[in-house]
């Protein structure tokens, strides 16, 4: 795990065309989220929706409770994914997605700052290309044959493919042909991983806009908004109750326990009461 495998590889490939073929890939990520962005109208939603809630919004939030409402979204939503309920699903996210992170980031670094092993060594960043390209098949793998909805709840096949699957897919077929072509690098076998690495690295950046790669830009931008539209009190156009709690409101709407208990909005597990195991 100390070694550079694009450092090696340049002695077959030029290091120009190493290079050159990871600009077009972050060039393909821009450019097909940039199109995402064109061909679904996304940010023309969130601009009209945006001024919409300021227009319905019952107090103005301020640039500074903005900026704290954005801390706290990169807080939970984005470093440590706490909106998943379920905790082996989350566990999974972060494993997939700090791994990705660390291996685009170190395959960056060893490319275009370490490809010549004789102007310096890779450092820490071979470790990080070897250690994120595990992280995201632990967090991948587990994923796709344990808590996919179709598999865990429906009980469809974890080999059943759909065109939505193209993003993991080809997510885990980047960095376990990475890793296979690390391993037997020089040999045959190696040549043959590094073409199926090729190969899967070019569907993964080139198709943003048929998978769900450009969702990561666009989440963070959505849970912020919905923090925003309940810090003003649009409440995205839905009614605002209340505290449920509150003995006024219970005397207005009688059937509030009735429904929802004696200690709403906690109504007890709900669907969460049994594992979907059994469909």
């Amino acid at each position: 795990m100390s070694s550079n495998p694009f450092a090696e590889l340049s002695a077959t490939i030029p290091s120009g065309v190493i290079q050159f073929y990871i600009t077009l890939m972050i060039l393909l990520v821009i450019g097909g989220t940039l199109f995402d962005v064109w061909h679904k109208r996304s940010a023309q939603y969130f601009f009209e929706n945006w001024k919409k809630s300021k227009s319905r919004g019952r107090r103005e939030v301020g640039g500074g409770e903005v900026a704290a409402l954005a801390v706290k979204t990169l807080a939970v939503e984005v470093a440590t994914s706490a909106e998943f309920c379920n905790p082996q699903r989350r566990i999974a996210h972060l494993l997939t997605m700090y791994g990705f992170i660390a291996f685009v980031a170190s395959t960056c670094a060893m490319v275009y700052g370490h490809i010549d092993p004789a102007v310096s060594s890779p450092g820490i960043w071979s470790f990080l290309w070897y250690a994120g390209a595990l992280s995201v098949c632990g967090g991948g793998y587990w994923f796709w044959f344990f808590i996919r909805a179709d598999v865990a709840a429906e009980g469809q096949s974890p080999l059943r493919l759909m065109p939505a699957d193209l993003f993991v897919l080809s997510l885990l077929g980047c960095t376990t042909f990475a890793l296979l072509w690390a391993l037997f690098q020089g040999t045959v076998l190696g040549w043959i991983f590094f073409t199926a690495f090729v190969g899967a690295t070019t569907v993964l950046f080139g198709g943003v806009p048929w998978s769900k790669f450009a969702h990561m830009f666009f989440k963070p931008a959505a849970a912020l908004q919905k923090k925003i539209t309940k810090a003003d009190g649009s409440q995205e156009n839905l009614p605002d109750l209340g505290d449920l709690t509150d003995p006024e409101l219970q005397a207005k709407y009688p059937d509030i326990p009735t429904y929802m208990g004696e200690t709403p909005p906690y109504m007890g597990l709900g669907i969460k009461r049994e594992s979907s195991h059994h469909f």
